[in-house]
């Protein structure tokens, strides 16, 4: 949009205002990446969409933590009401791609190159599933965490969508309080929450994190000034 700063939730406001005035409920395939994730874009798009929740994150590491995240997100479907129909669809635990993927990126932090690919590799296949299906739209809850560049994803999904031929639906779930209500939501709903992305690089470098905090608080309790907070640091 000619370089121009663009507001996604604005944007997505102007579709769902088009499809009430329609009286249309369009089916929509929603990447999710974790049911807390998933909770308050569930009950903010079901009030416009049949949804298929798609969960397809090949990046999860252990293989535990991907069953516990994959079982919540089902659990959370269950339990939750909405206003039209909601399902769910599994998709592969493709790890090996994902480190084929990664091969050469292992090193990089959180949120660079490799978070790109990353984004892309779930979004094809997101989109792959979408134009299979007869989907309307795809998305992905993705971007209601403040920890992901909302601009690259919708950047992605828009070159993904015109390449399967299917509408992605932009957003920026964080805006309007999004992320704010996913906690309370997770709350209510007594959803297991993680504390890495989920990938094995992301799980090493949240380890190290907290291993600098813990050296923090021994400064603090010895009367030490405590290191600078790299993890809080990198949030900006």
């Amino acid at each position: 949009m000619n370089g121009q700063k663009v507001n996604y939730q604005k944007e997505l406001e102007k579709v769902l205002n088009r499809l009430e005035k329609e009286q249309k409920v369009p089916a929509l395939l929603i990447h999710s990446c974790c049911a807390p994730c998933s909770s308050y874009v569930l009950e903010y798009l079901s009030r416009y969409f049949r949804i298929t929740v798609f969960y397809y994150n090949p990046n999860i590491y252990p293989e535990s933590e991907y069953t516990k995240r994959i079982l919540e997100q089902q659990n959370l479907i269950r339990r939750m009401e909405f206003k039209h129909p909601v399902s769910f669809l599994a998709g592969k635990y493709d790890k090996e791609k994902f480190y084929a993927m990664s091969e050469g990126m292992e090193d990089m932090k959180e949120g660079g190159a490799r978070c790109m690919k990353c984004y892309e590799l779930r979004l094809r296949e997101a989109a792959e599933q979408a134009r299979a299906g007869g989907f309307d739209y795809f998305t992905t809850t993705l971007s209601i965490s403040p920890m992901k560049n909302a601009q690259k994803l919708n950047e992605i999904g828009v070159r993904l969508g015109q390449e399967y031929g299917v509408g992605y639906l932009i957003s920026d779930f964080k805006k309007k309080n999004g992320y704010k209500r996913s906690i309370e939501l997770s709350r209510e709903y007594g959803l297991y929450r993680q504390d890495y992305c989920g990938c094995v690089f992301s799980m090493r470098e949240r380890e190290e994190q907290k291993r600098q905090e813990g050296k923090s608080g021994a400064g603090i309790l010895k009367g030490r000034k405590p290191a600078a907070d790299k993890s809080a640091q990198s949030l900006s």
